[in-house]
């Protein structure tokens, strides 16, 4: 723990560090614990062009769809994701589910319309997306359904992208650090990966203070963790991801059960085999997890 900066017995520190992460990462993402079984990913060698340019979302109105309240740009479905948008602006708060099978994803919807991407990581299929809008405290309504049927060109398109989750574009700061850190491996897999992680071993810790401050269904935060050179669980995570996918590394942020506790990871496809990568246990020195169950992942 002492990478960390904290003074004091290292035994003691090592327990500290491990209890206070796991039960705030548990009140951090409590409220989507109902949300299981997701399928696991198809491992694909493809992924970005050759020249690694990073892949940016458009909302280019070639198609779209309205139900009700709902309104979605379909235009990129192929790339794995869409635009979501309320059509009516409303101060009312609203959720996007999105379903395919028995998986059920929930996001929020910015009440004034602006559009959000939300990804399509459950695979080709038919999906359902319904808004539901809230009317009084804890109760929603139904405000508009569609289904759509979703073939992607790649299964690893979602995650080359970003999105509600992995919130970047081409201003933040952490795309600009990365074309950097692998401007001379552009196209070696395993190179860029080993950089970044490298890169987020040295140059982050855990934020203590946030995890303690951060209240529930709290979006991971990249502009924040890089300011600050720390984060919670799902900050670094979604720093990591943000830096691989730039690179046109397929990359995942991962949110499930680490041990017994809710916690953030991170996957990545290099040369077409996953890549597990814990940044959390990389910064904490000392922290020992035995067993990962995933979620969801977006």
């Amino acid at each position: 723990m002492d990478d960390i900066g904290h003074k004091g017995n290292g035994s003691m520190r090592r327990k500290l560090c491990l209890c206070i992460l796991l039960v705030l990462c548990l009140s951090l993402f409590g409220s989507y614990r109902a949300m299981e079984d997701i399928p696991c990913m198809q491992v694909s060698a493809a992924h970005a062009a050759a020249d690694n340019v990073p892949r940016w979302p458009e909302m280019s109105g070639k198609v779209t769809k309205k139900s009700q309240k709902l309104g979605i740009d379909a235009s990129n479905v192929q790339d794995g994701y869409i635009y979501a948008y309320a059509a009516n602006k409303t101060k009312k708060r609203l959720k996007l589910r999105v379903s395919k099978g028995d998986v059920k994803l929930d996001y929020d919807l910015p009440g004034d319309g602006t559009a959000v991407v939300i990804p399509l990581q459950l695979g080709s299929g038919k999906y359902t997306l319904s808004l539901f809008e809230n009317v009084k405290g804890s109760k929603y309504s139904q405000a508009g359904k569609m289904s759509m049927s979703v073939t992607l060109e790649d299964e690893n398109s979602p995650f080359l992208v970003p999105n509600q989750y992995v919130d970047y574009d081409q201003y933040t700061e952490a795309v600009h650090r990365s074309q950097e850190l692998c401007a001379d491996v552009a196209g070696n897999d395993r190179e860029i990966f080993d950089r970044v992680c490298k890169f987020m071993t040295s140059g982050f810790s855990y934020d203590f203070v946030r995890a303690t401050t951060i209240t529930a269904g709290t979006l991971p935060d990249i502009d924040y963790c890089w300011d600050a050179s720390m984060g919670v669980c799902q900050d670094l995570s979604a720093v990591m991801v943000c830096m691989l996918r730039v690179q046109g590394l397929p990359a995942r942020l991962m949110i499930g059960y680490a041990d017994k506790q809710y916690h953030a990871w991170t996957v990545t496809v290099v040369n077409g085999k996953e890549e597990f990568f814990d940044p959390t246990v990389a910064v904490c020195k000392g922290m020992k997890i035995r067993k990962y169950a995933t979620e969801r992942y977006y």
